[in-house]
């Protein structure tokens, strides 16, 4: 009998325990907000939505507008608004650079009657940077060695006009009014800008179609104007697509005043310390200057520009 009342006692004791730590759990999972760990994860995603977009029914590329009532072409339109605007670092990027260079190409644009649309042509193909592609093609607009020399830009070991903006966008002009006068609509002209006039002109043949969208083309050139067309709308409208930036965020041209140059230049470093700058700061400013010298034995005009004083700081470069 003494050994069962011990055993009963020591059952007793155990369900005492047990009640003891299932009401201390129970009181802790009762109140998860009250644990920093619970309510960090809990919030973490609080602030940030990741949503569907909107597309604008009035979507249009260089006043041509877009068939959004096919599905298909709302399935690509869609894809590139989706992805542009979800890479956000790289959207905020070209937000900053546009209101550096848009000034610089918008006037270029409307004096060769090009639509405006086009400066976000310039946007796709090289982020407005001085890019270099795998087949050769140089600076914003992306230009190959042949087709800048035929359109007259100086390009050699000294001197690439490719990367002066200014002349680049002028022959990026004079391109797409060319084939827009073989083609017909904008929306083909920036395809044969991207795939060349004869990959175009074949697509055309063999589908016989006239109609950038009526073609299957290749996945860059096919994806090409949509890309272009959301880029346009979220560097536009940036609010409405999530972007919180304000005028002071966006990069600003740094002013400048020009130097003529006829002769050889021995050293652009040298160059540069007569007006108090370095060559990092003159080869920024004029990157179509390709080598540290200008050999220039025609007495050729070229014209460099400086920035005004007081917008870099004080180098070695008056040394």
């Amino acid at each position: 009998m003494k050994h069962i009342k011990n055993i009963l006692a020591g059952i007793g004791l155990i369900v005492v325990v047990g009640s003891l730590i299932f009401a201390v759990q129970s009181k802790a999972t009762d109140q998860p907000e009250k644990s920093g760990v619970i309510e960090k994860d809990k919030n973490v995603f609080n602030g940030y939505q990741i949503s569907a977009i909107e597309i604008p029914q009035d979507l249009n590329f260089a006043g041509e507008q877009v068939p959004l009532d096919d599905p298909e072409i709302l399935e690509r339109v869609d894809r590139e608004f989706l992805v542009n605007t979800y890479w956000q670092s790289n959207a905020l990027l070209l937000m900053k650079r546009a209101n550096k260079y848009f000034p610089i190409i918008e006037p270029i644009l409307a004096k060769n009657g090009i639509p405006d649309d086009f400066k976000y042509l310039a946007v796709a193909e090289s982020g407005l940077q001085n890019a270099v592609s795998p087949a050769g093609a140089r600076g914003f607009w992306q230009i190959m060695k042949t087709t800048g020399r035929e359109y007259g830009l100086e390009i050699n070991s000294n001197v690439d006009e490719r990367y002066h903006v200014e002349k680049a966008t002028q022959v990026a002009c004079d391109y797409l009014k060319k084939w827009k006068e073989r083609f017909g609509s904008w929306t083909l002209t920036a395809a044969a800008y991207n795939a060349g006039p004869s990959g175009i002109r074949k697509y055309m043949n063999i589908q016989k179609a006239d109609d950038y969208y009526d073609l299957l083309l290749g996945e860059e050139t096919g994806r090409y104007v949509f890309r272009i067309m959301a880029i346009k709308e979220i560097v536009s409208n940036p609010d409405k697509y999530g972007f919180n930036v304000e005028k002071g965020d966006f990069y600003n041209a740094v002013p400048t005043f020009s130097v003529e140059v006829d002769s050889a230049v021995a050293s652009w470093a040298d160059f540069a310390k007569l007006y108090e700058i370095n060559y990092k700061i003159l080869k920024r400013h004029n990157p179509w200057l390709r080598e540290p010298h200008l050999n220039n034995s025609s007495g050729k005009k070229y014209v460099v520009e400086i920035p005004n004083k007081g917008y870099y700081r004080a180098t070695s470069a008056g040394q």
